[in-house]
């Protein structure tokens, strides 16, 4: 009778079981697509961060506070805006200059500009190495005793790519500048902070602007000489200045 009754046992069990996995699937819509218990939970949890709209409203009722600006730079990041969210950076840095972290924020917006900006270039290369092995193709058949024109269609398709590429390049370049300027504020502000030598520096690759990469650098080692970053530096200078006398 103890194994009968024992199975009876597990079989129920086994039910009980099934349909907890069940309701915790339903619950916090796992493999459906859905909404479930633990989304609404997220929901209410919330970041704390407010709206984009809620943001621009306090905005335009308090154009000198820099707290709204501050609140819907926050709220513009959280969306992804980084575009938006750089001019609502710019607005409270000019109501608040001497916050630090606010500007290194802000610096850290421009770089991100960059390296999408960077990223558009590159694909826009890649688009225009692979249209221009296209017309080397049509330029290698011959008909009638001349090479094959390319159609005005991939012409047109080259122009717009060449100017996508341009644009992208011109946009990573005013970004990481912005970045520099944003860090040498940063700089002025906290002198004695070796780390931001090293954001400035790192700024200053992206822009192409060697003469501050050095001068960063160099303030970096006389604020840090010890520190573990300082032989990857003393290398870097030693290849940078190497560059400019050649």
């Amino acid at each position: 009778m103890f194994f009968p009754r024992l199975r009876r046992h597990a079989r129920w069990m086994f039910l009980l079981l099934a349909l907890v996995f069940a309701l915790g699937f339903v619950g916090f819509g796992v493999g459906a697509g859905g909404i479930g218990f633990g989304d609404i939970l997220k929901g209410k949890g919330g970041s704390g961060a407010p709206s984009v709209s809620d943001a621009q409203k306090q905005v335009n009722e308090n154009p000198k506070d820099p707290q709204a600006f501050r609140n819907l730079a926050t709220a513009l990041e959280t969306q992804g805006n980084t575009t938006d969210a750089i001019e609502a950076l710019q607005n409270y840095s000019q109501l608040k200059p001497k916050d630090a972290d606010a500007l290194r924020e802000l610096a850290g917006l421009y770089l991100q500009q960059a390296t999408a900006a960077q990223q558009q270039a590159q694909n826009a290369q890649l688009r225009q190495a692979y249209t221009a092995s296209a017309g080397q193709v049509d330029a290698s058949i011959v008909l009638g005793g001349s090479p094959l024109i390319p159609d005005p269609i991939t012409n047109a398709v080259s122009t717009e790519i060449e100017q996508d590429l341009n644009t992208a390049l011109t946009n990573q370049q005013q970004a990481a500048a912005g970045a520099v300027t944003t860090y040498k504020k940063v700089v002025a502000l906290s002198p004695s902070d070796p780390n931001v030598q090293l954001e400035l520096a790192n700024a200053a690759v992206q822009a192409n602007d060697s003469k501050t990469e050095i001068a960063a650098y160099e303030k970096f080692l006389k604020l840090a000489p010890n520190d573990p970053s300082a032989p990857f530096v003393r290398s870097q200078l030693k290849s940078l200045k190497a560059t400019k006398q050649g």
